[in-house]
């Protein structure tokens, strides 16, 4: 099996340990009322998109979510919090040091040798989640499952809920459509984003993530035979029906949208070995970002 495949795996307990530890972390987390912007880099990003429409949905405070390279410098938080599995992604550790001592600043990271320790005012460590594989699956996973459950919002069913996802097998003859879509409504929105990159690492097949109210608006044209479209969450009215009649194929995602993720996990994988590449090591990618002279 692949690292990626025993990671993925792995990641029930993973959530169950993160859950637990955030009920230890006091103030490294946000606190309800603060305003908080989630940064983050490629996968990272996504799970902050999540992290920030969940918080916010649940009337815990103003919440928004940038890629690292692209946060608005002259705009006010009460605290920034960037996820980093690495800790040595370039843009995350310029903005730490562009914003220490006039925001206070917290970090998740898989590990505790690297410069964000010392970057961030504060800092999780989700050692027991970090992966050898290039692409992220337990780490971001469990890096927004400490946010959710710092925010009250995680229970024990999404655990085993994630159980189901990595039990059931994938619906048969999926693997071999031709290009994936994956969509979300709210926080869900980060998830499909995710869902799509991991297909397109893992795999190198053509993946797209919209808002699902979005996908009327132009991307239902290229639906088609031999594409499917999964959704991440609740489904608007009629949308299903939509994807059907253009002879293209609808998956519903009928567990906790994170549970779901971890299928889209599962087919990122079984693309990949379906056409005998290597999940662990996508192409031109590598585990961190490190920009020389930057």
């Amino acid at each position: 099996m692949s690292h990626v495949g025993q990671e993925l795996a792995s990641q029930p307990e993973c959530w169950t340990r993160a859950a637990e530890l955030a009920a230890t972390q006091g103030g490294a987390l946000p606190a309800a009322g603060e305003r908080v912007a989630f940064v983050g880099c490629g996968t990272s990003l996504f799970m902050s998109q999540a992290a920030a429409a969940l918080r916010e949905g649940a009337g815990q405070g103003e919440s928004d979510a940038f890629a690292a390279s692209e946060f608005p410098a002259g705009r006010s938080y009460d605290r920034v919090v960037a996820l980093t599995r690495s800790g040595t992604t370039t843009e995350v550790l310029e903005l730490l040091g562009r914003l220490r001592g006039r925001t206070r600043t917290t970090a998740v990271t898989a590990d505790p040798t690297t410069p964000v320790m010392a970057a961030a005012d504060e800092t999780v460590v989700l050692d027991f989640a970090d992966e050898r594989s290039v692409v992220q699956t337990r780490f971001a996973t469990t890096a927004l499952t400490l946010l959710r459950a710092g925010s009250g919002l995680h229970t024990d069913a999404v655990a085993d809920d994630c159980r189901v996802a990595l039990a059931e097998p994938l619906p048969e003859g999926l693997t071999a459509s031709t290009q994936f879509t994956f969509l979300g409504r709210g926080w869900t929105v980060g998830l499909a984003n995710e869902a799509a990159l991991k297909v397109r690492e893992a795999s190198a097949s053509w993946a797209e993530a919209y808002p699902a109210m979005e996908y009327r608006h132009g991307p239902i044209s290229v639906t088609t035979r031999g594409t499917a479209t999964w959704m991440i969450g609740d489904a608007p009215a009629g949308l299903a029906d939509e994807v059907r009649a253009t002879g293209g194929r609808w998956v519903a995602g009928g567990l906790d949208p994170l549970a779901e993720l971890v299928r889209a996990q599962r087919l990122a994988v079984a693309v990949a070995e379906s056409r005998g590449l290597d999940p662990d090591s996508p192409r031109h990618l590598t585990r961190s970002v490190i920009l020389s002279g930057a």
